[in-house]
């Protein structure tokens, strides 16, 4: 038993390469690869902004406060905003030496404050009153986490169906019956344009605010590629 044990072991392992080989060849037989995509332009529905203030001080602790109550001024004003999320973004300190000498010449410190909002006229207004202290370093429109997952599952239907379509077709222009499905990939990209506005802005004057301003959003294209093989049967 031991012997026809043994013998038949070896036999599987000798007629293995072989049936593997075979099985391969089978699969890789008849294989066409495809791509599909379904793109859609959508609305953007969220802004982004970016706002700094910068100050120089030859004391550091000044300096610092200086920028503390700036900051904490922008809070109280937009804590009147509720439509718009605040957060602080990026804040730095570092030295100012003189060209010549080489010598500390000052301090300069800047901080930055970032808004996100749906509600274009709230950030707009927002934004004006803020710019009495601070300068705008840019300003962006997307489309929302949630209505661009909504719009991406809308289009991986569509783009399966433009994948099963041509898939058909290219059976059909070969005189095949049916395929089988080998493999698929379905793949999201996004185009989002420029920032309509960024560093450079002029700060308005300081005594009032300046008037909001009319914000045009524009579009974004989102696109869903579909690309796979199928084997003809």
């Amino acid at each position: 038993m031991r012997t026809l044990a043994l013998s038949t072991m070896i036999l599987g392992a000798t007629l293995s390469p072989t049936l593997f080989a075979h099985e391969t060849e089978k699969l890789n037989y008849n294989i066409v690869n495809i791509q599909a995509d379904a793109s859609r332009q959508v609305a953007n529905d969220e802004m982004r902004a970016v706002l700094y203030i910068e100050k120089s001080h030859k004391q550091p602790a000044e300096l610092s406060n200086q920028i503390n109550q700036l900051m904490n001024q922008a809070q109280a004003i937009a804590r009147k905003y509720t439509q718009v999320k605040v957060e602080t973004g990026a804040q730095s300190t570092y030295p100012i030496y003189d060209n010549d000498s080489r010598k500390l010449k000052e301090w300069r410190a800047r901080a930055e404050i970032q808004l996100e909002s749906k509600d274009f006229k709230a950030a707009s207004q927002l934004i004006s009153e803020l710019q009495q202290n601070f300068q705008t370093q840019s300003i962006n429109f997307t489309v929302s986490d949630e209505q661009r997952k909504k719009v991406e599952s809308e289009l991986m239907i569509e783009a399966s169906k433009n994948f099963q379509q041509r898939a058909q077709a290219i059976t059909q222009a070969w005189n095949k019956a049916q395929y089988n499905l080998v493999s698929l990939n379905l793949n999201t990209s996004n185009y989002f344009p420029q920032p309509v506005m960024r560093g450079g802005m002029a700060k308005f004057a300081m005594a009032e605010a300046a008037p909001a301003q009319d914000m045009a959003a524009g579009e974004s294209k989102i696109t869903v590629n579909a690309n796979g093989s199928i084997q003809f049967k």
